[in-house]
């Protein structure tokens, strides 16, 4: 692997950390990242976040020690769950304009100037921030739950930058980010200031790092260079593993049809000297040391053939670690029986409505703030209708929680089957205090513990791991959760709503959700900012929802 040489501001040693109940998350991790731009990759569950959160102070290691030269701004990955805290909190600079209002109000109070400090063009760098970010000045006296998700992150990591710390971490920054977001952010990245380490799946973002880090089975590498780079060295490196790995099974094979063949040999020299022994052809003596050589050299023989085989398979063990055996996550949605022109669901905006009926693919896009999810909660709340007038779609649903400009929009939506399965955005349905076993279970009552054990498996959560608590899991474990649970379902939805559903999980398993997309035969409407996603999804039906609430055909 191409060697990492920058100057290296965050030291791990051999650090580790278990959760409450004892799992283990990270085991002796040790490695370092660099001055530039590190993007960290590696499969959901491999501790990503966990390492995130321990570099920056937010958990203790069990072991283990870690080294900064500063300290680090961090992004969560699950920012926008704090709905309550005010924007100008999110950008870091709450307590410094609040003390600048109240000076300004007239209040002399010496907190307050010691507050603002020597920041008192604060509110106009903020104002700047923002706008770098594509957002309105005025979203700094909003809360967080007046805010789109994708705006939420915008905000947070506008915020990052204007405080312009020598460390950066962050989290998933892609996740609800619509195209003109992340066009946005891959600006800022471009230009970052500082140390900065990304967890990301979100290959565009990756291409834009200085080097690329992998966190796997408990090893830090760091390889000098973007993703696609390192993914390519790491075919190469896996192909040759893969061809060395052959070779040295062939060598055991080889080495022990070896052994077998002197064994034989010996064998045979064995019963001709005994034979001739027993018909007395040569003195006793000389047959005895005929023998005694014999078995010295059968002795010797034996020894180097085994050797050689046990230097075969010492050989072929070293070879078998190279190769990655990675299970992957087994998704198979169940066959709901939905005829072709079965009408599963519709949606218009009071102009104009469309049908989702049958097996169809539709994707809901449109910016950030516009009211996707608000108009997919309306509709998964609406309820079975067999309405088939466009007027009467659906009834609101959380609208308290979305931008003003939303809860004008006349897009609705109403269902014509109360067979419905639905991943949000944030899968914030699950119960983060109970166990993966004891959220599963509602969905399944007539389905034994061993079997639920079983069928979670195939989502590569095993043994204790349904045990632990949701709050524990990351995005990635926390999605195959709620989609295990989806599959559940007895009788299996007609219709599948996901809100941004390739959020936080590894490539691998978006691999196995297409595949799996691919041979369900039910309807499914997805948001998504994904385009190569909805591509390989097979989407048939695009509607874009613009700002003022209207619904168009793409």
């Amino acid at each position: 692997m191409p060697a990492h040489t920058l100057t290296p501001v965050i030291v791990l040693d051999r650090v580790s950390f278990a959760w409450a109940d004892g799992t283990v998350a990270l085991a002796d991790v040790s490695g370092s990242f660099g001055t530039g731009r590190t993007g960290l990759v590696g499969r959901n569950g491999s501790g990503k976040s966990t390492l995130l959160r321990l570099i920056a102070g937010g958990l203790t290691p069990s072991a283990g020690h870690i080294a900064r030269t500063a300290d680090a701004a961090y992004l969560p990955q699950r920012l926008t769950l704090d709905v309550d805290r005010p924007v100008a909190d999110l950008l870091g600079v709450g307590d410094t304009l609040r003390a600048l209002r109240a000076i300004e109000s007239g209040d002399p109070d010496p907190r307050h100037f010691d507050a603002v400090g020597s920041d008192w063009d604060i509110e106009a760098r903020a104002h700047a921030a923002l706008a770098e970010a594509g957002l309105a000045p005025d979203m700094l006296d909003r809360s967080v739950g007046q805010l789109s998700g994708g705006e939420a992150v915008l905000t947070a990591i506008a915020g990052i930058r204007l405080r312009s710390p020598e460390i950066a971490l962050l989290d998933e920054p892609t996740n609800n980010l619509d195209r003109d977001a992340r066009a946005r952010l891959y600006d800022m990245v471009r230009s970052w200031r500082g140390a900065l380490v990304v967890v990301s799946h979100d290959t565009a973002l990756l291409e834009l790092m200085d080097d690329t880090a992998e966190l796997y089975a408990n090893e830090l590498s760091v390889f000098g260079g973007p993703y696609s780079q390192w993914r390519a060295w790491l075919d190469a490196e896996q192909g040759a593993a893969r061809d060395a790995e052959r070779a040295a099974r062939q060598a055991v094979k080889r080495e022990k049809r070896q052994r077998i063949e002197a064994e034989t040999t010996i064998s045979r020299r064995a019963a001709m000297g005994q034979k001739a022994f027993d018909e007395k052809r040569v003195p006793k003596i000389v047959a005895n040391g005929r023998r005694m050589a014999a078995q010295v050299s059968a002795g010797k023989l034996r020894g180097e053939k085994a050797d050689r085989e046990a230097s075969a398979r010492e050989a072929l063990d070293v070879a078998e670690r190279r190769v990655r055996d990675d299970d992957i996550v087994k998704i198979d949605l169940p066959d709901p029986g939905v005829p072709a022109g079965r009408r599963i669901a519709t949606l218009g905006d009071g102009e104009r409505s469309w049908v989702i009926q049958g097996p169809e693919r539709v994707a809901l896009i449109g910016p950030n703030g516009t009211g996707k999810t608000t108009l997919l909660e309306r509709l998964v709340g609406s309820g079975s209708t067999n309405s088939s007038d466009s007027g009467g779609l659906g009834a609101p649903s959380r609208l308290g929680e979305q931008p003003d400009g939303f809860l004008r929009s006349s897009a609705r939506g109403a269902l014509h089957t109360d067979r419905v399965g639905y991943l949000p955005q944030r899968v914030d349905g699950l119960d983060d205090a109970a166990s993966v076993l004891e959220n599963v279970v509602p969905s399944a009552p007539g389905v034994t513990i061993v079997e639920l054990r079983n069928r979670l498996a195939r989502f590569l959560i095993r043994g204790a791991a349904v045990e632990r608590p949701v709050g524990t899991l990351s995005g990635g474990e926390r999605f195959r959760v709620a989609l295990a649970r989806l599959m559940l379902a007895d009788p299996p939805p007609q219709l599948l709503v996901f809100d941004e559903p390739t959020n936080n999980l590894d490539l691998d398993t978006v691999d196995q959700l297409v595949d799996a997309i691919a041979a369900y035969r039910g309807a499914v409407l997805v948001v998504s900012h994904d385009d190569a996603f909805l591509e390989r999804i097979g989407v048939s039906l695009v509607l874009e929802l613009d700002r003022d609430g209207t619904l168009t055909e793409r």
